[in-house]
């Protein structure tokens, strides 16, 4: 059995290459940003040749400072960015558009008109999810109805559908000289497309959404062997795990238990919440998904809460406003002023994710006057992460009837220790920081393909690696937490229909 396991952890701003140990810490990683792209006002879209281009040189970099051989390495996995579409040519690999992400909103005309014949919740029953622009299958509806000649080719079979997950297992098992096309469970759950119960796709959803099967990759468990890298610094070396960004996370953090959650902080904000072998069907505006699925283990299902931006928000500070220099500069501008000076920011900027799923809602600053500044600003932006995250774990706890004792982090955004005491604070509960704490997604994959090929023996092997950095206390009193979270759930309604 060979020293280190691999992960490829493309996210939706940049693409890393880590190699693990197998106490989990990291022995190699290279990373590269990609172009954000903007057309038009609600369309974000990335250039998925350049994700693929710059996944080859991230491997490539990362195996020679760690002084690596494929043989080092004795699997890789995969974590991704989910939902975000790809259509490409099977005898080109070229994609027929620019890939749709998971924040665009330009299919907002499909949802309504999907809504209006059986409501918005009219496919929650056997997918989980709600009629919103989020999900991927009418991303592939549009670009089936809007680039030409698309959709005979994808009946033919011969352009094909893939997340980031299959486009880059497609391409390093050999493109189109034989590539594997295959998603795993977790991603295909983000689809819209799969039954929660047979993990298989549904004729029934395929119809209502005009999508041909022909061009849908085969759903597999998310931890196995799918095939073997052609790539020459991994050549030989197995792919042989799959998870979606925030299930990876799930399993980077070891909450194998029922009841166990998990929150990234990341451009967006995910709370997953395992929910063991039963599906629970939220009625607080959660999401029924797919957390993992081990070989020939039963699925595990979670429930989870999308918030669609938090450190994005940041950055859009950073570089919309010029208010900071770099993202980390928000912890010490934010800690210029004692507390938010009546300043709330919901940054409703492609509408609002759970529990509200409000494609109409935009952001919005309140509370604004004279005795504002940048640093009431910047504070508000964090306490926006933190409110939102609270909205997000009331519903969770209402839908399963589990009381979290205490909330396990992970993300670039909780090395900010101001916003890890104000998450605290208003969630009146410990949070938790773990030793690793922003390569959680990847070590999650890197588990993932470890458990399919051996390296990891059992999930035991896995939860022996977890350990604490921090654990952050809450310190602020009952009326002061309920007076904010009211204002702030004022704000939040300020945001509602403004795109209507």
């Amino acid at each position: 059995m060979s020293d280190y396991i691999g992960a490829i952890d493309q996210g939706t701003t940049s693409t890393r290459f880590i190699v693990f140990d197998r106490s989990g810490r990291v022995n190699a990683v290279a990373q590269k940003e990609h172009e954000q792209i903007y057309p038009k006002p609600g369309w974000v879209e990335h250039n998925a040749e350049e994700i693929w281009q710059h996944t080859r040189e991230v491997i490539a970099e990362a195996m020679a400072r760690g002084g690596l051989q494929p043989q080092d390495l004795s699997a890789i996995g995969i974590t991704n960015q989910r939902e975000t579409t790809i259509v490409w040519n099977r005898r080109t690999g070229e994609p027929v558009a620019n890939a749709l992400v998971w924040q665009d909103t330009r299919v907002a005309d499909y949802v309504s008109e999907m809504a209006r014949a059986g409501g918005q919740d009219r496919f929650r029953g056997k997918t989980g999810l709600p009629l919103t622009t989020y999900f991927s299958g009418l991303k592939i509806r549009w670009i089936l109805e809007h680039v030409k000649g698309t959709r005979e080719l994808a009946e033919a079979g011969e352009v094909i559908f893939g997340n980031i997950d299959t486009f880059l297992v497609w391409h390093l098992t050999g493109g189109s000289k034989g590539g594997v096309h295959i998603t795993d469970v977790t991603n295909a759950s983000r689809t819209q497309l799969m039954n929660l119960e047979t993990l298989s796709w549904d004729k029934e959803l395929l119809d209502a959404f005009g999508i041909p099967e022909a061009m849908l990759p085969k759903i597999r468990s998310s931890s196995e062997t799918y095939g073997l890298a052609k790539e020459p610094s991994i050549k030989n070396v197995a792919i042989a795990g799959i998870l979606g960004d925030q299930q990876a996370a799930l399993v980077g953090q070891t909450c194998f238990e029922v009841g166990e959650a998990k929150n990234t902080y990341g451009t967006g904000c995910f709370l997953l919440m395992n929910t063991g072998t039963r599906k629970i069907d939220s009625k607080s505006g959660l999401l029924t998904t797919v957390g993992y699925k081990l070989g020939e283990q039963p699925a595990h299902y979670a429930l989870e809460g999308s918030i669609a931006i938090t450190g994005a928000l940041v950055q859009w500070v950073r570089d919309n406003l010029g208010l900071i220099e770099k993202s980390s500069d928000i912890e010490a501008l934010a800690r210029t002023v004692t507390d938010n000076g009546g300043v709330y920011f919901v940054p409703a900027f492609s509408g609002l994710y759970a529990p509200y799923w409000k494609d109409s809602a935009r952001g919005v600053i309140t509370g604004l006057t004279r005795y504002a500044n940048k640093g009431h600003i910047a504070r508000a932006v964090l306490e926006a992460t933190a409110f939102q995250t609270r909205d997000v774990l009331e519903a969770m706890e209402k839908d399963s009837g589990i009381r979290l004792d205490v909330l396990r982090t992970d993300g670039g955004m909780v090395a900010d220790d101001l916003l890890m005491q104000f998450q605290a604070d208003i969630l009146d509960r410990p949070v938790v920081r773990p030793v690793t704490r922003d390569a959680t997604t990847a070590l999650g994959a890197a588990y993932a393909a470890g458990l399919a090929v051996g390296y990891f023996k059992d999930l035991k092997d896995l939860r022996a690696n977890w350990a604490v950095d921090r654990t952050w206390q809450p310190n602020l009193n009952n009326g002061k937490r309920d007076e904010m979270y009211n204002l702030w759930k004022r704000a939040v309604t300020r945001s509602f229909d403004w795109a209507a």
